[in-house]
């Protein structure tokens, strides 16, 4: 009711202002487009948007989330088939791509209890009366985490909160070590792959993985059936994959998984975990948790189970089995085009994958029935007339869920193709009910903008953007609420990994976006078998409205990049937004500096609280090194060039393209195919340090945090990890790339203006 009553008076406080967005004056200039061309472009988008049907979107919901369809499954490969046929049924020209991965499902799942009581783990999802698929038992993969290593330990429990680095270093200070024990954590607050790799480093020989209710259980709302959250046996499946190091097929890293590709032995791939680790539900990991002893967890640790939360290790001794069949599975990646009828050589690549854990109505089938609605309303513009100026690819990607499997052998397959012709990837995974969201290259933040505000949000009654400032503004730090009231764009975040961009943005270096929908729709079912049509029907985008929306917002990005007489990059934004990267890892060093005391110690709030059980092992903090001086005048200067220079390459373009005379067909491909190139400039061949497939300076998974994007990460990760010559040298890289887009954009200015 809270939730609710907030968002009532949000609308009240804006009320005159959505009035105002509703019923412009004037439409304003579309960018990159000339007037004439604006005004042909705009009808076209008016028949594309009235399209999508919400209707047709709960109808392919049902159909491809009616079986489980995991990679190697036969209604996966059904479902590819099915979506190739309606590719061709639209009128598009459609092919099936596939590639052979390993792929490990499981054989062996064993977690008990052997003291101080006896207890075996159930390991289940139980079917819910009413939920017709959840009873689609022989069908479903049992859960498990992809890509842990077989093991058979037994050892001593150790409760390590949600298992990232700061937890580490609070259970050292508490004198409790996990060297030698399993550990149990909580799912969140990383990628869960972070976490088997952080307990291995420190030491220990298992991990366990729950869903505390705090997080997404009953603590949040009711749970299913009566509610959207997580039920107590309700469990999170999920790839470990060592993905900040590599995504993709784990034995064929940096080519495409292809027949004759040449593949390393299974044993000696670097992204498999070193631990055995298994995922479990709360009711399964209650009884764990309540048999330790020990100190009492910190508050911050202590999740809503109604137990004392302790840390360990013991007196509960866990025995822990994982084996899978490490088979290789065929993939099938759908890949439809509509060429281009000016520049068919620049490509605008769309995707969403269709593989799932189990049913997967939310992950990912609500994305990808919204790019089957887009596909058909381009294929209805096509049969009316309408020609793209550049190609139009759309991929349905299969083996997301395991790790960006379709999408990444893809890209590596393809590589050289894309480095040459793709100007921008646009990606969904899910869609839900509230809040428009956007992340991906800030060359394309001001782009998104304005195709935001042209859309209109489906229960308010105003532009999707306007609803987002509001947003912004309301639940906004200081910071970023004056810029959401005084910034010209919304800030977009940044992309880290976790989902279908991550080959093209981080490895190929081409512009990318990930867009979708959420903030009032509640879920618990992640991954598990409950994320089903009956879910989604009941506790999501019921009436699938945010679906079309979405269709209608990125089939409108996806139409001005194909049309655009000039591809709409913008590089103010990337300026503005560096900058601010670069002054937050100029605090962290800083920061860093005054946290060391003379005796070269780390100076940390909270550390050397009194112990009063006089049995527990004293905390020494380790040795820290001084940060040395770093040199960022070299990135400042840089970032100075590229903002005046972006500044006149934005007059040099508006000047084009409102000039009485328009450039030809040939010097405006001259142009945009050098466009294509300005986020390629941000790269480097050699790659980030100790990960060398991951070549983007600006952003990057992060090595600790997985999903979470690390912006500067070499510079970023180098203080952190106290790599200080690294750092200085990562600096000088950045600085590099951003002169040289600097200069690209300051040539391209100086050919726009000789052409006029």
């Amino acid at each position: 009711m809270r939730r609710l009553i907030s968002i009532v008076l949000i609308l009240q406080f804006f009320a005159p202002v959505f009035a105002q967005t509703t019923t412009p004056a004037a439409s304003p200039a579309l960018l990159g487009f000339t007037s004439a061309s604006a005004a042909s472009e705009r009808q076209w988008e008016e028949k594309f948007k009235a399209i999508p049907s919400p209707e047709n979107q709960r109808q392919y919901m049902e159909r491809l989330s009616a079986r489980p369809h995991h990679v190697g499954s036969a209604y996966d490969k059904a479902n590819a088939e099915w979506i190739l046929s309606k590719f061709k049924e639209w009128g598009w020209d459609a092919q099936i791509e596939s590639f052979d991965v390993v792929f490990p499902t499981p054989k062996t799942r064993v977690v008990e209890m052997l003291e101080p009581t006896k207890f075996t783990a159930k390991l289940d999802e139980p079917i819910v009366p009413g939920d017709p698929t959840s009873a689609q038992k022989s069908e479903q993969l049992p859960s498990y985490n992809a890509y842990s290593r077989d093991g058979d330990v037994t050892a001593p429990l150790v409760f390590v909160n949600y298992g990232v680095v700061e937890d580490y270093e609070r259970l050292q200070r508490e004198g409790v070590s996990v060297k030698g024990a399993i550990v149990i954590a909580k799912y969140g607050h990383s990628w869960r792959g972070i976490k088997p790799k952080l307990a291995a480093e420190h030491g220990a020989v298992g991990c366990l993985i729950y869903s505390d209710p705090a997080d997404d259980g009953y603590a949040q709302d009711a749970v299913f059936p009566e509610g959207p959250m997580r039920p107590k046996d309700g469990v999170q499946r999920g790839s470990v994959l060592d993905m900040p190091l590599y995504p993709g097929d784990p034995v064929t890293p940096g080519v495409g998984a292809t027949p004759d590709a040449k593949r390393i032995p299974l044993s000696e791939a670097p992204t498999i975990t070193k631990i055995p680790v298994l995922p479990i539900s709360y009711g399964d990991a209650q009884p764990l948790l309540a048999a330790l002893r020990g100190p009492v967890a910190p508050e911050s640790f202590r999740g809503a189970l109604p137990i004392t939360y302790r840390l360990g290790p013991g007196p509960a001794k866990v025995h822990l089995k994982v084996e899978s069949n490490w088979d290789t599975k065929k993939i099938y990646d759908v890949i439809a085009k509509i060429p281009g009828a000016v520049e068919p050589d620049i490509w605008i690549v769309r995707g969403n994958h269709h593989d799932a854990w189990v049913n997967g109505a939310e992950d990912p089938i609500s994305g990808q029935v919204t790019l089957l609605e887009e596909a058909r309303a381009l294929g209805e513009l096509v049969k009316q007339g309408w020609r793209p100026r550049r190609t139009i690819i759309y991929a349905a990607w299969d083996g997301e869920e395991p790790m960006l499997l379709g999408s990444t052998e893809w890209a590596e397959t393809h590589a050289e193709e894309l480095r040459q012709h793709a100007a921008v990837y646009i990606n969904t995974d899910g869609n839900g009910r509230g809040f428009f969201e956007a992340a991906g290259s800030h060359s394309l933040e001001g782009f998104i903008n304005g195709v935001t505000k042209d859309v209109t949000d489906p229960e308010k009654n105003t532009s999707v953007w306007k609803r987002s400032q509001a947003h912004a503004i309301t639940t906004a730090t200081p910071e970023t609420r004056k810029d959401a009231r005084t910034r010209a764009d919304l800030r977009i975040d940044a992309l880290g990994s976790g989902s279908d961009y991550t080959a093209f943005i981080d490895h190929l270096g081409v512009a990318s976006l990930n867009l979708g929908f959420s903030g009032e729709d509640e879920g618990g079912i992640y991954h598990s078998v409950y994320d089903d049509f009956y879910w989604y029907t009941h506790f999501s985008d019921t009436t699938f409205v945010y679906g079309r929306a979405l269709s209608q917002t990125v089939g409108t990005a996806v139409m001005r990049l194909a049309d655009a007489d000039v591809l709409p990059l913008r590089f103010g934004n990337v300026a503005d937004t560096v900058a601010k990267y670069t002054t937050e890892v100029k605090k962290l060093w800083q920061d860093r500096k005054d946290s060391i005391t003379e005796d070269n110690t780390r100076i940390d709030e909270g550390v050397f609280e009194a112990v009063s059980d006089p049995k527990r092992p004293t905390f020494a903090p380790p040795k820290k090194q001084v940060p040395p001086f770093l040199n960022f005048a070299p990135l400042e200067n840089a970032l100075a060039s590229l903002q005046k220079s972006a500044e006149t390459y934005d007059k040099a373009v508006t000047a084009a393209t409102t000039a009485s005379q328009p450039l030809t067909p040939e010097q405006l491909k001259a142009i945009n195919t050098r466009l294509i190139a300005a986020e390629r400039l941000l790269t480097d061949d050699g790659g980030l340090p100790r990960r060398p497939w991951y070549k983007h300076l600006i952003y990057a998974p992060g090595w600790y945090t997985g999903y979470g994007a690390k912006t500067l990460p070499g510079v970023r990760e180098g203080i952190e990890q106290e790599r200080y010559a690294e750092a200085e040298t990562e600096i000088a890289r950045v600085a590099k790339a951003i002169t040289a887009e600097a200069a690209a954009l300051d040539q391209l200015a100086k050919e726009l203006k000789a052409q006029r």
